[in-house]
């Protein structure tokens, strides 16, 4: 069997980070990682802003094969994840995000409302999902016929599905 590929998560959320508020939107990214053939550690949690892009930047020293944040993405003063993720990306996939909102639309209308972004940074392939664990397993549930490919194709794959 090979290695299993890793992956690294990032919950923004100040209240998570403050210990006023258990996260559940790690865990449920890390298990479904797992569960799709990754090797994830514990989410880092952090307050919304200027520390999600640090977190981020730590994150990809490592090169994952994926970074998945949680959080931060809605219209809130505080909600930062897509400018702190930006700087990172050198290819943007849209329309990975326009499935994810759509899928989530049709159970939440303010599904549309999330500013996630999905792109490359170099060899790893970054998403922004919401911060609710409703909104993580809409997105999930839109990520798990893709993943493989997608990091099949981060790898060198020519293989066209």
């Amino acid at each position: 069997m090979s290695a299993l590929r890793p992956a690294a998560v990032v919950v923004a959320s100040t209240r998570a980070a403050a210990g006023t508020y258990e996260d559940e939107c790690g865990p449920a990214i890390a298990d479904w990682l797992y569960r799709h053939g990754f090797a994830v550690a514990d989410a880092v949690v952090v307050p919304d802003g200027d520390a999600v892009g640090t977190a981020i930047g730590r994150a990809l020293e490592a090169r994952p094969a994926v970074l998945i944040t949680s959080g931060g993405t809605g219209l809130s003063a505080d909600d930062a994840t897509p400018e702190q993720t930006v700087p990172y990306l050198t290819r943007s996939l849209p329309g990975i995000m326009e499935a994810i909102r759509r899928a989530g639309s049709e159970k939440v209308p303010t599904a549309v409302l999330s500013r996630g972004l999905a792109g490359t940074a170099g060899s790893t392939f970054v998403i922004n999902l919401p911060g609710s664990p409703g909104g993580v397993r809409d997105g999930l549930a839109v990520l798990s016929p893709l993943i493989d490919h997608i990091c099949s194709q981060l790898e060198g794959s020519h293989d066209h599905r």
